[in-house]
């Protein structure tokens, strides 16, 4: 497991006093918000103030005072320190689970975990095999995801 995990993308300046617009890789832009300290390009920067903004972060850095200063980190890719988080019991990152074998209730390997999509409220597994497919992240087909083990145990769909 790595060090820093991305947690969202400066996207525009916002304003004239060097506040940033970020759009937040996390459940909600409201877990973004907890955090003192970002990183940027490996570096720390202090948040000064955040709040959530049309679904994004608008962000002001120490240091960032002016449209120019800001226009600089357009584009850059935010981190939080993994020890920073604090994840309620069962709770995981998603970027800890990419990757991971998927096998199925017998303990056949189905392929691994390729990418999560967030459609709309519920996510998707998107698992490659010999073919690829999506499972609906939820109890009734997620049977059990265990990081340490290396995989995620899923019931699969009818027809699937």
């Amino acid at each position: 497991m790595t060090e820093f995990l991305d947690c969202g993308q400066i996207v525009n300046t916002h304003g004239v006093h060097g506040e940033v617009r970020v759009v937040p890789w996390a459940d909600s832009p409201e877990f973004l918000c907890r955090f003192s300290t970002l990183y940027v390009d490996g570096g720390a920067m202090e948040v000064s103030s955040s709040r959530v903004h049309k679904g994004s972060v608008i962000a002001r850095f120490q240091g960032v005072d002016t449209v120019e200063r800001a226009m600089a980190l357009k584009g850059k890719t935010v981190q939080i320190r993994r020890s920073d988080a604090k994840l309620p019991e069962g709770s995981f990152f998603l970027a800890d689970i990419i990757g991971l074998d998927v096998v199925d209730e017998q303990g056949r390997r189905l392929g691994v975990l390729k990418e999560v999509l967030s459609p709309s409220r519920q996510q998707v597994y998107v698992v490659a095999g010999e073919r690829e497919f999506m499972i609906p992240a939820v109890p009734q087909f997620i049977l059990e995801t265990d990081i340490q083990g290396g995989y995620i145990k899923v019931r699969l769909i009818e027809g699937l």
